[in-house]
C-alpha cells in the first residue's frame, strides 16, 4: 500500500431544502391560509479519526466531497427530511488545514471535525404568517452548504523518533526492539516511509517511529527525509543515529553537526526536543573511537554505543529512552472536540467596483442570503431588502459611488440599483434574470 501523508480537498456540506409555497385547500375553507412546510437541513462533511487506517490514501481518491441536500418542504406544514451526514474515515494523527493554518487535530481515535456544514433548510411561506400578513406569498430556499479548501496532513504519533543520515542503522534497531518489520538492507534510503513500532521494556510500553534517513537540505526539501520531518514533531524524545562510517563524504562526527543544524532549520520546536546520541553499529572497528570522540566534543550529553544487529548495548540504550520519556512532557494539541469543533464563516462583507457600472458585493452572509431569496417574487425580494438595509449595505454601496442604474451582484443574483424606490419588476439583463434594488427608506 501507498503511503500517502498529504491531500488537498474540497468540502462541500449539502444544500438545505427549500422551503414550500403552499396554500391550504379544503372543502368549506375558502381561505386557508398558508400551510407550506420548512425544507429540511443539507447534511455535514465530518472527518473521523479510524485508528484502523494509517495512511490518507483512500481520502486521495475522494479530492472533492459533497454531503446529501436536505429535503424540500411540502404542503400541509410538512418539514422535509434532514440529510445524513457524510463521515470520511481519516487515520489518527491527522491535522487539518486552512490556508495553512491548522484548524484541527485529529489525535484520538473515534474523534470527529465537522469540515463544512451543511446548509440549513428554507422556511416555508406557514412561517412567516403573522397579524400583518395572514397570507404570505414568501418562502426562501435552502441555505447553500459550506464549501472549504481543505490541506490534510498525516503526523505519526510516536513517543520516540529515530532521527539520522540514510543507513545509519534506524531500520535495523526498530526490527530489534520493537515489532515491526521495516525493510533492511545494506544501501541508503531503504527506508522509503515511516514506521512505527511498540517496544516492551521492563513492564513499560512506547511507540518507536522510524522515518526515511536525513541528508544535508532536508528541511528545504532536498532527499526523502525532509518529507516525513513533520512525522517526528509530536515525538517527545529523538534518538539520534550516527553511523561511524559516515555518510557520502561526511565525516560521523560532522554528520552530528549537519543533522542538528537540519533539525533547527525544520522547526525550532523540534530542535529543543530531548535527544540522545547513538553510536551504531558498534561491530564496525571504528565504532569505539567515533564514539570516543562523540563524547569530548558533546560533554554535556551522553552518548550511547549499540548495535541493533547484535543487540549489543541496546537494553542499556533502552533504560536510557525510559529515563528521558519520564521528563518529557507532552506536546500540546489542537483538540477538535466532537460535535463543537466547526470552521466559522465571517459575516461582514466588501465591496468591489468590476467597472462599466457594476458592483460585486462578496460575503458569506449576503451571499448566501441572496441565494436563499427567490427574486422573481414580491414580498422575497422586499425582505432581502430590508436585510441589506439593516446591515448597512444600501449606505456601503452609495459610499462606494453607486449610481441609478448600476448593477449590483451578490451571490448567484444581480440586482438593478434605484434611487427611488420603483415598482418592482423584471428587467433583462446580459447574463440573467435581474431586478431592481431599490434604495430603502
Amino acid at each position: 500500500m501507498r503511503f500517502i501523508d498529504r491531500v488537498h480537498i474540497e468540502a462541500r456540506g449539502g444544500n438545505g431544502g427549500n422551503g414550500c409555497l403552499s396554500f391550504l385547500h379544503e372543502k368549506y375553507r375558502e381561505f386557508g391560509g398558508p400551510d407550506g412546510g420548512d425544507g429540511g437541513r443539507g447534511g455535514d462533511v465530518v472527518f473521523e479519526a479510524d485508528p484502523n487506517l494509517s495512511t490518507l490514501l483512500d481520502v486521495s481518491f475522494r479530492p472533492h466531497i459533497e454531503a446529501k441536500a436536505g429535503g424540500n418542504g411540502k404542503s400541509s406544514t410538512k418539514t422535509g427530511p434532514t440529510a445524513e451526514d457524510t463521515v470520511l474515515r481519516v487515520p489518527v494523527g491527522t491535522v487539518v488545514l486552512k490556508d495553512g493554518l491548522a484548524v484541527a487535530d485529529l489525535s484520538r481515535p473515534g474523534q470527529r471535525f465537522v469540515a463544512a456544514r451543511g446548509g440549513r433548510g428554507g422556511r416555508g411561506n406557514a412561517s412567516f404568517k403573522h397579524h400583518d400578513n395572514t397570507a404570505p406569498r414568501l418562502y426562501e430556499k435552502g441555505q447553500p452548504g459550506e464549501v472549504h479548501e481543505l490541506d490534510l496532513e498525516l503526523k505519526l504519533i510516536a513517543d520516540v523518533g529515530l532521527a539520522g543520515f540514510p543507513n545509519a542503522g534506524k531500520s535495523t534497531l526498530l526490527t530489534r526492539v520493537s515489532n515491526a518489520r521495516p525493510k533492511v538492507a545494506a544501501y541508503p534510503f531503504t527506508t522509503l516511509s515511516p514506521h512505527l513500532g511498540i517496544v516492551s521494556h521492563k513492564g513499560r510500553n512506547f511507540v518507536m517511529a522510524d522515518v526515511p534517513g536525513l541528508i544535508e537540505g532536508a528541511s528545504e526539501g532536498k532527499g526523502l527525509g525532509g518529507d516525513f520531518l513533520r512525522h517526528v514533531e509530536r515525538t517527545r524524545v529523538l534518538v539520534h543515529l550516527v553511523d561511524p562510517e559516515g555518510f557520502k563524504g561526511t565525516g560521523p562526527v560532522e554528520g552530528v553537526k549537519v543533522i542538528e543544524e537540519e533539525l533547527k532549520r525544520y522547526s525550532r520546536l523540534l530542535a529543543g526536543k530531548r535527544r540522545l546520541l547513538v553510536v551504531s553499529k558498534s561491530d564496525l572497528p571504528e565504532a569505539a573511537e567515533v564514539c570516543r570522540r562523540l563524547r569530548a566534543r558533546y560533554r554535556t550529553r551522553k552518548v550511547y554505543l549499540i548495535s541493533g544487529a547484535t543487540g549489543d548495548g541496546v537494553s542499556k540504550l533502552l533504560d536510557a529512552v525510559l529515563a528521558e520519556l519520564a521528563h518529557a512532557p507532552r506536546q500540546a494539541l489542537l483538540f477538535a472536540k466532537e460535535g463543537e469543533d466547526k470552521l466559522r464563516v465571517a459575516k461582514g462583507f466588501s465591496i468591489d467596483a468590476a467597472g462599466d457600472g457594476v458592483y460585486r458585493v462578496r460575503g458569506a452572509f449576503v451571499e448566501r442570503a441572496a441565494a436563499m431569496t427567490d427574486i422573481s417574487l414580491e414580498e422575497p425580494l422586499a425582505r432581502l431588502q430590508r436585510v441589506f438595509k439593516r446591515i448597512g449595505l444600501d449606505k456601503a454601496l452609495r459610499q462606494a459611488g453607486v449610481v441609478e442604474g448600476d448593477t449590483v451582484a451578490v451571490g448567484p443574483i444581480e440586482l438593478v440599483w434605484a434611487d427611488k424606490a420603483p415598482k418592482w419588476e423584471p428587467q433583462v439583463s446580459r447574463h440573467k434574470p435581474r431586478r431592481v434594488f431599490p434604495r430603502a427608506h
